[in-house]
């Protein structure tokens, strides 16, 4: 929402300034995230299998803002240590585990969070993130720049009602839901596309508004719930392995359409 806004403002800058602006101030996230790395300290789980305790608790102290002999650091510290020993009883799991079949299915587990993952990108939703402001612009539409800071406000409110209903709807019924939703509104916008001339404003209206209906049902629905289901599937042996090769899916689909 921020890049849109950014952009919004540099449209009208005649010199290279117009594109070297935007790109240079995500420079600014990127030394706010390496100047943190640096000061953040080890997470409790990494020092706690190291052996390294008492690192750990002054770790977990920092975190939860909390003295190291608060019952809650150690009774999340044993937390931890009995996860750890959990692992340790089950062995080291390898990539090759993740394709295994068997009585807790993780090969179809794996393949489903690989696929929603996958589905989540080609619902298309990063075609209107990267490429709106074009889209916008030749579907004769005046002010495509401020449209889409309209999409990216519309991406960013509604990922709120989600928060809610992940809990409240439940997971596969939100994705239903979205999956239905960005269907219908995907159809309107290209019948209007290919139906209406690029003079017609009544009719570049109703595009905009289902192009921002569309990304409600998405960030409502697939956007953050496709990362909680990935989250929650896999057993404790596999879980970091699977979720790399489900967000591996994810990133390949979001390169593929960019």
């Amino acid at each position: 929402m921020l890049a849109a806004c950014v952009n919004q403002a540099t449209q009208t800058r005649t010199d290279a300034s117009a594109y070297r602006i935007p790109i240079a101030i995500q420079f600014v996230w990127a030394g706010i995230l390496a100047i943190g790395m640096l000061l953040l300290p080890e997470s409790p789980r990494y020092l706690i299998k190291r052996g390294r305790d008492a690192e750990a608790a002054h770790s977990l102290a920092r975190l939860l803002s909390a003295p190291e002999t608060d019952p809650e650091i150690q009774a999340e510290l044993e937390d931890i240590k009995a996860n750890l020993r959990m692992e340790e009883e089950l062995g080291e799991s390898s990539y090759i585990d993740c394709f295994k079949n068997g009585p807790n299915k993780i090969l179809f587990r794996t393949l489903t969070g690989i696929f929603l993952q996958a589905w989540q990108q080609l619902t298309g939703i990063n075609f209107i993130f990267y490429y709106g402001t074009t889209f916008f612009t030749r579907s004769g539409i005046a002010n495509p720049f401020t449209i889409t800071i309209a999409t990216a406000v519309v991406n960013v409110g509604m990922t709120v009602p989600a928060l809610w209903g992940v809990d409240h709807i439940g997971r596969r019924r939100l994705l239903l839901i979205g999956a239905v939703g960005m269907l219908i509104c995907e159809y309107l916008v290209a019948i209007i596309g290919v139906t209406i001339s690029v003079e017609n404003q009544a009719g570049q209206k109703c595009l905009v508004a289902f192009v921002c209906i569309y990304i409600a049902f998405f960030a409502s629905t697939w956007g953050p719930i496709a990362w909680v289901v990935t989250g929650e599937i896999y057993p404790l042996a596999v879980r970091a392995k699977a979720m790399s090769l489900t967000t591996a899916s994810n990133w390949l689909w979001n390169f593929g359409i960019g």
